[in-house]
């Protein structure tokens, strides 16, 4: 049987960004440009592993100006 904590439903930044595929300094830069919420817990930030999924699915880590689609 598993023991459950309160910390199951985080994940912390170095997990949290091999999620992402990004380094864990670029998700430090996202967290404070306030583009991905975290909590800073004991010196180490931690992530919701729901909020982290909502912000995967619209991220694109390629780097640089992305392009703007346009409607003809």
């Amino acid at each position: 049987m598993a023991i459950i904590t309160p910390f199951d439903n985080y994940l912390d930044l170095v997990e949290a960004a091999r999620e992402l595929a990004i380094h864990p300094q670029s998700l430090r830069r996202l967290i404070k440009q306030k583009k991905i919420p975290a909590t800073l817990f004991a010196g180490k930030y931690l992530i919701e592993r729901d909020k982290l999924e909502m912000f995967k699915s619209n991220y694109d880590p390629r780097p640089g100006r992305k392009p703007i689609r346009r409607l003809l």
